[in-house]
């Protein structure tokens, strides 16, 4: 996987994320969701750079091979914040002081964060498989309690965690046909690791609390995107049967919003990687 690219941790505060980079161009960030790490773009950053990109693909905070600190009470040691301080280190350290963003699952309320307090780094915004968290659970019914449960389950405490680590291959199932063998590999040394586990749903236990309270709080402030925002969203997973068109969502927090969906199930980039590289690097290239 990434061949040419340079691989390795970068130390950023008292914590160290890997990082794998490389090209040459306009850089783009592409940050990934639950449970896998970076290497979930091995299909998708190499198409980007033979699209004239530099591609930075880190592991979030906890995730993969990138550490975090202790879990904390009020679960800020895992927030949107805290992971987007993080990551504009590491372009900071990699020479990049402005960029594109893509942020898919997980990835994408990290990508919102630091787009909504850094947007003065970002030129353009991707954000796939996702609505901000608090208008998800602003429409939590029966409907999504069924189908998004692990949210809720996540957040409570300990209990995942001896759930999970009891049999993490069975619980998170992955194929490595679909994922290819050496991102499997590494996803399942992730999985493996419960103080990965922890870390992972950590970020859930955060998204409930302190980033859905931060998300009220720009709401309430009024603040909104500027930059261009392209909304992607797999067409064989559930966010357009729960909301319909979610870019119509996004135009609550967006004044620039074009959306589409992909025909794809919800790890769009190992199942439809070129869709997506495609779709990515044509908004990208879009001046101003």
């Amino acid at each position: 996987m990434f061949e040419g690219f340079s691989i390795g941790d970068l130390p950023v505060g008292d914590e160290r994320v890997h990082v794998r980079h490389g090209g040459a161009g306009p850089a783009v960030l592409l940050l990934h969701g639950h449970p896998r790490t970076g290497s979930t773009w091995h299909r998708v950053a190499p198409l980007l750079v033979e699209a004239g990109f530099t591609v930075v693909c880190p592991d979030l905070r906890g995730y993969g091979r990138s550490t975090s600190p202790p879990p904390s009470p009020d679960h800020r040691a895992h927030s949107k914040r805290a992971a987007a301080g993080d990551l504009l280190g590491v372009m900071t350290a990699l020479g990049h002081e402005r960029f594109h963003l893509v942020g898919h699952d997980r990835g994408s309320y990290v990508a919102l964060r630091m787009a909504l307090d850094h947007e003065e780094r970002i030129d353009r915004l991707v954000l796939i498989d996702c609505i901000p968290i608090s208008e998800h659970l602003a429409r939590a019914d029966a409907r999504f309690a069924t189908e998004w449960w692990h949210w809720f389950f996540f957040a409570q405490p300990e209990i995942p965690e001896r759930v999970i680590n009891a049999d993490p291959d069975a619980w998170y199932r992955g194929d490595p046909e679909t994922m290819g063998a050496e991102n499997h590999a590494e996803w399942l040394r992730a999985i493996r690791d419960p103080t990965v586990v922890r870390a992972m749903l950590e970020d859930y236990r955060a998204g409930l609390t302190v980033d859905r309270a931060d998300e009220l709080a720009d709401r309430a402030a009024r603040r909104r995107l500027q930059l261009p925002l392209l909304v992607l969203w797999s067409l064989r997973d559930d966010l357009e049967q729960l909301y319909g068109d979610p870019s119509v969502i996004w135009r609550n927090w967006a004044d620039d919003v074009t959306g589409r969906g992909i025909d794809s199930g919800h790890h769009v980039a190992e199942e439809a990687p070129g869709e997506l590289a495609r779709a990515i690097g044509e908004f990208l290239s879009v001046r101003r």
